[in-house]
C-alpha cells in the first residue's frame, strides 16, 4: 500500500508586541553630617531611593530633571519604592505615568526619613538631626555629584505626602533657591493645637523607657515625634524632649513651639519667598477631614496674596487615590513646570 504524505505549511505569524520600556530604580546610602549626632542616635548614613528614567541607561549624554518625594509619617521610601509590600508603589506609577504619555522622563529620589519616632516631620532639632539641611543641601548636592541631573533650581522640584505633604511646604516656601516647583499632597499638620483629653495626657507622661515605642499607638507617636521636632530638651532623656504638657496640664511654652511651625500660623513670612517658586500646586480628598480643610485654607490665603497656584479638592479619603493622582496630577503638573534642557 502505497504512503502518502502530506505536508502542512506552517505559517508562523510574527507578532510584533510593543512593551513600554522601564525605568530602573536603586537604593543608595547618602551620609548626613547635618544628622550626625541626633541625640536619640538615629544613623546618620540614610537609605535613599532612586528612580531613573528608561533613556538614563540609554542616552549617556543626557542629563535629567529631578524630582525630590517626600513620604509620609510611620512610611519609608522602601515602602514606597515597591522594595516591599505597601499601598503605594511608586516606581510602578512612575512607569505607568510615562507609558500612558503623561509624563516626562525624569529622575526621583525618595529619602528615608523614617526615625526611631517613626517621621522626622522634615524638621530641624538637636534631638532628631537637621533634616532641613540633610534634604535641601546635602542630598541635593549629592544627586547633582553622582547623577546625570539638570542642576539648576529650575529643574528641580519637591513634593510629598501627609507628613511629606508639610515638608514640602515647609522646605519649599524656605528655599526658592533651591526647588523651583512644589506639589502638595494631603499634607498634614498645617494648624491646631494641643489636646487636652486627660486621659491621653496620662498615657504620654507614662512613657518613660524606649521600648514603649514599639507599642504606641500612631497619635501617640505624632505627638513624640512632633516635640522631638520642635521642643527638643538634651536634658531630658531618653526621648530628649519636652511634651506640650506635664502633670495633666497644657503646657503653653512648649504648645507655643509646636505652633510656631504649623504651617498655617507661619506661611505668611514667607509670602516673598513663596513669589519666587515657579509653580505651586495642593490637593486633598474631600474625606481627608481636617487636613482637606486645612489645605483649603492654604489655598485661600495664597489667593489673598494673589499667589499663583493650583488646587484641587477632590472625592477621596487620605491615601486611597494617592497613586493615582501621582500618575495623573503630580507627574503632569513636573513634567510642565520642570526645564528640561
Amino acid at each position: 500500500m502505497k504512503k502518502i504524505f502530506l505536508v502542512i505549511p506552517i505559517i508562523f505569524l510574527s507578532v510584533q508586541v510593543v512593551q513600554a520600556q522601564q525605568g530602573t530604580k536603586e537604593r543608595i546610602k547618602v551620609y548626613s553630617h547635618a544628622i550626625e549626632g541626633n541625640l536619640i542616635g538615629d544613623p546618620a548614613e540614610r537609605d535613599v531611593s532612586v528612580y531613573l528614567p528608561p533613556s538614563y541607561q540609554e542616552d549617556t549624554s543626557r542629563r535629567f530633571p529631578v524630582l525630590y518625594m517626600l513620604h509620609g509619617f510611620t512610611d519609608s521610601d522602601s515602602q514606597w519604592f515597591g522594595w516591599e509590600d505597601h499601598w503605594i508603589n511608586l516606581y510602578d506609577v512612575m512607569n505607568q505615568s510615562l507609558a500612558e504619555e503623561l509624563s516626562r522622563e525624569m529622575i526621583v529620589v525618595m529619602p528615608n526619613a523614617y526615625n526611631r519616632f517613626k517621621g522626622s516631620m522634615y524638621a530641624s532639632s538637636p534631638t532628631i538631626g537637621d533634616w532641613e539641611t540633610f534634604v535641601t543641601k546635602e542630598l541635593v548636592e549629592y544627586v547633582d555629584a553622582n547623577y546625570r541631573t539638570l542642576p539648576d533650581v529650575k529643574s528641580r522640584g519637591l513634593a510629598g505626602h501627609s507628613m511629606g505633604g508639610y515638608g514640602t511646604i515647609r522646605l519649599g516656601m524656605k528655599n526658592p533657591d533651591v526647588f523651583s516647583s512644589i506639589y502638595m499632597m494631603s499634607p498634614c499638620c498645617m494648624e491646631g493645637g494641643v489636646t487636652d483629653n486627660k486621659e491621653f495626657m496620662d498615657t504620654m507622661e507614662s512613657f518613660t523607657t524606649i521600648n514603649q515605642l514599639e507599642d504606641a499607638s500612631f497619635f501617640e507617636l505624632a505627638t513624640l515625634a512632633t516635640s522631638a521636632a520642635f521642643a527638643p530638651n538634651p536634658n531630658n532623656p531618653p526621648y530628649y524632649l519636652d511634651l506640650p504638657f506635664d502633670d495633666g496640664e497644657i503646657r503653653q511654652d512648649i504648645a507655643y513651639k509646636i505652633a510656631a511651625n504649623r504651617t498655617l500660623y507661619t506661611v505668611e513670612q514667607y509670602i516673598p519667598n513663596l513669589r519666587k517658586l515657579e509653580a505651586i500646586a495642593m490637593d486633598a480628598g474631600l474625606q481627608d477631614q481636617g487636613i482637606h480643610a486645612s489645605t483649603k485654607k492654604l489655598h485661600e490665603l495664597l489667593d489673598m496674596y494673589q499667589i499663583s497656584h493650583e488646587y484641587e479638592s477632590y472625592e477621596g479619603d487620605h491615601i486611597n487615590r494617592i497613586a493615582e493622582r501621582i500618575r495623573t496630577k503630580v507627574l503632569p503638573f513636573f513634567s510642565e513646570h520642570l526645564v528640561f534642557e
